[in-house]
């Protein structure tokens, strides 16, 4: 389940998912966009959906000689404002602790 936050106005989106290709977590930032008019009539529907990612971190979690990174996709410039990024940086820390935490237990499997 992504989470959402809304900064002047604007709706971003933070969401997880584990790209097996890689061994690694991904965190990924975008930009949230209107959920469909249709699920309106939905009890406690999200009324945001994330967009298309513009940065996304990638924690490997099996390797610990490799490192967290950073990657920026954009064809176009993005604002993000400094709350923001520290909201994603924040759950980026997060997860590398979680990772960390989880292969020095020898689960890094566990780590969700």
């Amino acid at each position: 389940m992504p989470e959402l936050r809304v900064h002047a106005g604007r709706h971003y989106a933070v969401q997880f998912h584990y790209a097996l290709p890689d061994d690694a977590w991904c965190v990924e930032l975008s930009e949230a966009v209107p959920a469909p008019a249709a699920w309106a009539e939905i009890p406690n529907a999200q009324t945001h959906l994330p967009g298309a990612a513009f940065m996304v971190a990638v924690i490997p979690d099996e390797d610990p000689s490799l490192k967290p990174a950073v990657h920026i996709h954009s064809p176009d410039e993005h604002v993000i404002p400094y709350e923001i990024m520290r909201w994603f940086m924040e759950r980026v820390a997060e997860q590398v602790e979680r990772c960390r935490l989880a292969f020095e237990q020898g689960a890094p499997e566990a780590v969700e």
